[in-house]
């Protein structure tokens, strides 16, 4: 296959870089920010900069709002918002309930949910994961029973990212008991506001509160909120997560997290009197280095893929395991180069750190720590490393 950037790629290439070079100068509030840090004024802010520029979907079909770039170009696009340290584009309405949506919702559905999507003006969170029915979904317990026009749903969600900021929360929900548990499980869109939803704040290693606990106590749910077909749900979870599992991979930022601690590696190795291992750290970020270019090749394999075929369902395992896998080694070893001044300084949490007076060292620090330790989970949320391999043993071993 073809990598190398055509003349038509370079010339977007370089208008997408111009775009982001305005909207983004040095030193914007928004650059460097992730899900994870960046507030909801600013995800919003960053989704409405895209949305008027006629970026605010990149892969929806035109005629729902998207861009209609060929796969090269998303790819472009992404690898320059990374280089650029954009923020991020909340994944739970874009990548996730979005293609749902226009895929198997009502007309209704699609008038109703997409243009909030794509503006940036509505919120979405993933109703998924229940305690004790994580990485085995298929068990989950939260139940919606029909009651004339509506849904009565009552259970517990866990592990929610964003809940405390979303309007809306699609949910895998139980509706039958009968046969395998995948046969009785209902995909429903819930607003958040109504009567019975209750949000609690889990906070997490990092000192960050993104992540909650839904429950919902006899919460009424117009029926007309079901997508596609009742005991179906498993058909339309299985196909979010084949596109949450490809932006779970993140190339684009690993290559710019490799390059700053390529910056870090360059600063130490030239001070003088320091004990630093200079080869050692050089043969480190050469493996990483290529591991990377491993991924993106394969990530290229996965985007041109024909739709429905073997290779569109099979390559974002890989892709989701093995990127997510380098994103922690990566981390990893910027915390290991920085050594202490990585530290959080005591009684000042992750924003500010100990260490070396110089800024150019130091402009390095905060962060680090923190997101090495977010990047713990990475390898569970989307499917845990072990789901993955037992899936590509079943798929590509027949296993």
């Amino acid at each position: 296959m073809d990598l190398s950037l055509t003349e038509n790629d370079l010339a977007f290439q370089k208008d997408v870089r111009a775009w982001l070079a305005k909207i983004l100068p040095e030193g914007h509030a928004a650059r460097g920010k992730n899900l994870f840090t960046q507030t909801r004024e600013e995800t919003a802010w960053w989704q409405k900069q895209l949305h008027e520029a006629g970026w605010g979907a990149s892969a929806w079909p035109v005629e729902f709002g998207g861009t209609g770039w060929s796969e090269s170009q998303r790819s472009i696009f992404n690898d320059e918002c990374a280089r650029s340290e954009a923020p991020m584009q909340s994944p739970f309405g874009v990548t996730m309930v979005g293609p749902v949506l226009y895929t198997f919702g009502t007309d209704a559905q699609k008038q109703r949910h997409l243009p909030g999507i794509l503006d940036g003006s509505v919120f979405w969170c993933q109703g998924y994961s229940e305690p004790g029915s994580g990485s085995d979904l298929a068990s989950l317990r939260t139940l919606a029973i029909r009651d004339g026009d509506d849904y009565v749903v009552n259970g517990q969600k866990i592990w929610t990212t964003q809940a405390h900021w979303a309007d809306w929360i699609f949910c895998l929900v139980r509706t039958s008991t009968e046969g395998k548990p995948q046969q009785g499980i209902s995909f429903l869109l819930i607003d958040m506001k109504t009567p019975g939803v209750e949000v609690k704040p889990i906070y997490t290693i990092d000192d960050e509160h993104h992540l909650n606990e839904v429950y919902f106590s006899d919460v009424r749910v117009p029926a007309e909120n079901l997508v596609g077909e009742e005991n179906q749900g498993w058909t339309y979870a299985k196909f979010l997560l084949t596109h949450e599992r490809i932006g779970i991979a993140n190339t684009g930022a690993t290559r710019v997290g490799i390059k700053n601690i390529e910056t870090v590696h360059h600063y130490l190795a030239n001070q003088e009197g320091n004990d630093y291992d200079k080869s050692s750290i050089s043969r480190k970020i050469a493996e990483l280095t290529i591991r990377l270019d491993a991924l993106s090749a394969l990530e290229s394999r996965a985007l041109a893929a024909e739709k429905d075929s073997i290779n569109s369902m099979v390559l974002p395992l890989p892709m989701k395991l093995l990127g997510t896998h380098l994103q922690q080694d990566v981390a990893d070893l910027a915390v290991e180069m920085m050594d202490y001044s990585a530290m959080p300084v005591q009684n000042k949490g992750f924003g500010s750190f100990g260490g070396q007076n110089d800024e150019h060292y130091r402009s390095r620090g905060p962060g680090i720590t923190s997101g090495m330790l977010s990047g713990r989970a990475s390898t569970i949320y989307g499917g845990t490393s072990e789901v993955q391999r037992g899936i590509m043993s079943k798929f590509v071993l027949g296993l």
